[in-house]
């Protein structure tokens, strides 16, 4: 296979499956062609410089070229990739799969293929037959936060509502889990030692805490919040807790913090409220 006909449709094209990513679909094209799969990326579009950013972003006339190559539309080339995905919500997008579905990932095919749902880190179910999700390792860890679960969900909802189709309500659910991730200080002050594990969710879900202290590994960082499969279901409830309990619960929040770290929650949170359609009142916050 050469690249000095990238318009030229391609003898043999295997089938998309359903919710494959795109790099996925071009890794199996270049393993029948026997060629790396960034010769096969090129056969398409001679400029890109990689899969992963083919995942991200295609331009019209990039989807159009590939799907006059795979013989398909570019709606089908679109539907592959994460160019749709809300700008706040990228960074809930690995570069890795972190989960996988224990029906839909069955590999009866070498290589096999890669779901668009096992990259985000808004999930806890698949979309496509709504199992819950397994670590890309096999092991099905129990959740801490159980409990948690039908709060979960909706935190589940409401991000994949705004990445996926642009829906939201007063507040952006990926701009929540940020805050939320941001670091806090409890009273009484712990020792230093121990500053590392408190978060701004802790507030909320109060397990968190000592779940943290006893597992001794830091949660991600507001820039990247992807937490691990077992611990997320704490993230997306108290997403939902937010989103339902509405501005007011922003500022009591704040109150949990210092220095510079409570001027940027403030400064996001008020920005965030100023630009809310809030339809209610007075609100009495009950932690649940």
């Amino acid at each position: 296979m050469t690249e000095d006909a990238p318009q030229r449709k391609l003898p043999v094209i295997l089938p998309p499956h359903s919710d494959e990513l795109l790099s996925s679909w071009i890794n199996r094209h270049a393993a029948f062609y026997a060629v790396p799969p960034l010769v096969m990326l090129r056969h398409c579009l001679p400029e890109a410089h990689s899969l992963r950013a083919a995942d991200l972003h295609l331009s019209d006339d990039q989807e159009i070229r590939l799907a006059k190559v795979f013989a398909t539309e570019p709606a089908v080339v679109r539907r592959m990739t994460f160019t749709n995905v809300a700008q706040s919500s990228r960074r809930l997008i690995a570069v890795r799969p972190q989960q996988s579905c224990p029906n839909c990932s069955v590999r009866r095919t070498e290589p096999g293929p890669t779901f668009r749902s096992q990259l985000v880190g808004w999930r806890l179910t698949c979309p496509l037959c709504g199992c819950p999700f397994r670590d890309t390792d096999g092991r099905e860890l129990p959740s801490p936060f159980r409990q948690y679960r039908d709060a979960a969900i909706r935190g589940e909802e409401l991000l994949d509502d705004e990445a996926e189709r642009g829906v939201a309500t007063w507040i952006s659910p990926a701009e929540i889990a940020r805050l939320l991730l941001m670091r806090r200080i409890p009273r009484p002050i712990p020792r230093e030692s121990d500053l590392w594990r408190f978060r701004v969710l802790g507030v909320i879900i109060p397990d968190l805490d000592g779940i943290v202290a006893a597992e001794q590994e830091n949660l991600p960082t507001p820039a990247s919040p992807i937490l691990r499969l077992h611990v997320r279901p704490a993230l997306l409830a108290g997403i939902a807790i937010v989103e339902r309990a509405g501005p007011e619960m922003l500022r009591m929040l704040r109150r949990h913090m210092v220095g510079d770290n409570r001027f940027r929650f403030t400064d996001t949170a008020e920005r965030m409220i100023a630009q809310a359609h809030w339809p209610g009142s007075s609100l009495q916050l009950q932690l649940i």
